[in-house]
């Protein structure tokens, strides 16, 4: 199985690590090691590295990947070979251990109807968000850390007509597309070679035919370029962004727009991403339930 590369190293945890129902491990600084299983977090007592040996692995295991991991490149972000997604910092970021993250995917394969079932969207979202979706509709996805984002943008890929070209940015690649024809770039900001950054790969995706482009999440100045490839005719771009609202999302994306354009005031950035966007929906997480709050049409 995919976890085989790593389990040798996090020996303590690969039985959590093989479990279909555990979708987050968390190992903090402290060494205390906690879970979550069916929308609850909950720590596991029993779990323990011995000392040194969980930096030792994760040093291994960031050279087995090509990436780089010491005091002098202390942040780790990989993803693992069935799309799970690593993050790991190590001392003098945190102290007295590293801090770990692992991020499973186990709702990689949901279709639509999954999510209606979970109660994540309703059946009127649901119908919205696809005809959008089809007609080449530009959106946004909003919510905090473990909303459910990632999950819901690979779901709406779905009914992205199989014929178009699908280029995906991200900067850990954690998107799971099934279409045919799809191009999946990663930006590499913690490997041995040269840095490229979010905006650097967005500049080169353009340059490849894109018929619809889909960003992990919008968090820097590639904001701007991405404004730019919506103003200049690409249609049904999905992104995704950190943000508490509909609203604020909105107001972000102009925020992170500003930075990546000096010579632009931000009432003007904010007036354009309202022009560029179509649908912004937002996701909350409320006691371990996932659901769309809101799915707003932007007023142009």
């Amino acid at each position: 199985m995919s976890f085989e590369i790593i389990s040798p190293f996090l020996r303590p945890i690969q039985p959590l690590l093989e479990s279909e129902s555990i979708s987050e491990i968390m190992i903090n600084p402290d060494s205390s090691i906690w879970i979550e299983e069916s929308g609850q977090i909950q720590r596991l007592p029993d779990i323990r590295f011995d000392d040194g040996a969980l930096q030792t692995g994760l040093e291994v295991i960031a050279n087995r990947f090509g990436k780089k991991l010491d005091a002098n490149s202390p942040i780790l972000n990989l993803r693992l070979p069935d799309g799970s997604r690593m993050a790991a910092m190590i001392p003098p970021l945190v102290n007295p251990g590293p801090v770990v993250t692992i991020r499973k995917f186990t709702s990689r394969n949901f279709g639509i109807e999954d999510l209606i079932h979970r109660q994540m969207i309703t059946e009127d979202q649901s119908q919205q968000l696809i005809s959008s979706v089809r007609r080449g509709d530009n959106i946004l996805i909003a919510g905090g850390t473990g909303t459910g984002k990632t999950t819901l943008l690979n779901v709406l890929a779905d009914f992205i007509p199989a014929n178009e070209r699908i280029l995906i940015i991200e900067d850990t690649a954690e998107l799971h597309i099934r279409k045919p024809h799809v191009i999946s770039a990663e930006a590499q900001l913690d490997t041995h070679k040269s840095a490229i950054t979010f905006d650097d790969l967005l500049r080169s995706v353009l340059r490849h035919r894109p018929d619809r482009i889909l960003v992990g999440e919008v968090r820097g100045k590639e904001a701007r370029t991405l404004l730019d490839a919506m103003n200049t005719g690409h249609r049904g771009t999905l992104a995704t962004i950190h943000a508490s609202s509909a609203d604020e999302a909105i107001r972000r994306l102009g925020t992170l727009a500003v930075r990546g354009d000096t010579s632009g005031d931000a009432k003007g950035i904010v007036d354009e991403v309202k022009r560029c966007l179509d649908l912004v929906v937002h996701i909350e997480r409320v006691e371990g339930k996932r659901f769309v709050r809101e799915v707003q049409v932007v007023d142009k």
